[in-house]
């Protein structure tokens, strides 16, 4: 997730898969028992399409003294993607939204010209250990839409469009693919899937899936062309090859990407833009309390970074 204070990704070791064209090692951070995985923004890529932030959480189980507990920080330039496998997480924002985001919904929020959001462990299950396992993206927006007006949408696992295939089922989260639809909004092309194979299974993914493509690897090795990649890898696809992926034992992994971003990104903190003038002004707004607050949640908040 955004608030969890992960190093810089790494690269991966040199692959004699001439379809990759990056493999990174995501670093590791513990908070508070969570253990998150960043995998992108890195010096040796910063996005996969409009993705410019990728964090993989847990698994874990929580104590509930270790509740997850984020308090209210901003956002602006981008939309947050949050999807969990296993768990709950109580969203708060300033639009007056709460929602309990739930395992296979899509919470997208859209920070546009600012946003401010809080994350936590519902009050009504901190009597018990808390189960934690999902992805936290961000999409960067495209230049005519990063001053947009903020917006939340909460789509259910329900409403998502899944293929099932022999030894294969595939879950649309945003965007198409193999003719399946997401009903969830985008801003810019995107494409985000969650695959699983069983032993032996496997899955084609087109040269025109999309221009830019990439897999997070979850659980259990996948082979392509003959190499096998461990779980907790990221591998970015060479535009315009084909790619089978397969796994003799079973694995679980998300497809992401979408189209080339036109201009340059700048990140800072929980701020993106295509202006490091905007960035500064943003951060001058939350040093001097003019964003706006979170109903429910008005008491704490994360201070601007100093460093």
């Amino acid at each position: 997730m955004s608030f969890f204070p992960g190093n810089d990704p790494q690269p991966g070791d040199t692959t004699a898969v001439d379809s990759i064209e990056t493999l990174i090692i995501p670093r590791t951070s513990d908070v508070g028992g969570l253990q998150v995985r960043r995998a992108l923004p890195t010096a040796k890529r910063r996005l996969v399409g409009p993705f410019i932030f990728f964090d993989r959480m847990g698994p874990a189980i929580l104590r509930p003294t270790d509740a997850l507990d984020v308090r209210p920080h901003p956002h602006i330039g981008l939309s947050t993607v949050t999807y969990l496998f296993d768990g709950n997480i109580r969203h708060r924002d300033s639009l007056g939204t709460e929602m309990v985001i739930r395992p296979g919904d899509v919470n997208l929020m859209t920070a546009g010209r600012g946003i401010v959001h809080s994350e936590r462990s519902p009050e009504e299950l901190r009597t018990q250990p808390l189960p934690i396992s999902g992805l936290q993206t961000w999409l960067a927006l495209p230049d005519h839409l990063e001053e947009i007006d903020p917006t939340f949408a909460n789509t259910a696992a329900g409403e998502l469009p899944v293929l099932r295939e022999a030894g294969m089922e595939a879950r649309v989260v945003m965007g198409t693919f193999h003719g399946a639809g997401s009903r969830v909004k985008q801003h810019a092309e995107t494409l985000y899937v969650d695959i699983r194979l069983q032993p032996g299974g496997h899955i084609q993914i087109p040269a025109d899936a999309a221009e830019e493509r990439a897999i997070y690897t979850l659980d259990g090795s996948v082979d392509i062309s003959g190499e096998s990649f461990p779980a907790d890898r990221l591998l970015a696809f060479r535009a315009g090859d084909e790619i089978v992926v397969s796994a003799p034992q079973g694995a679980h992994f998300m497809l992401f990407g979408g189209a080339t971003m036109p201009s340059k990104r700048y990140v800072w903190w929980n701020f993106v833009s295509s202006s490091k003038e905007r960035i500064e002004q943003a951060k001058e707004e939350w040093r001097s309390g003019r964003f706006d607050i979170v109903p429910g949640d008005e008491e704490e908040f994360i201070p601007l970074p100093e460093n």
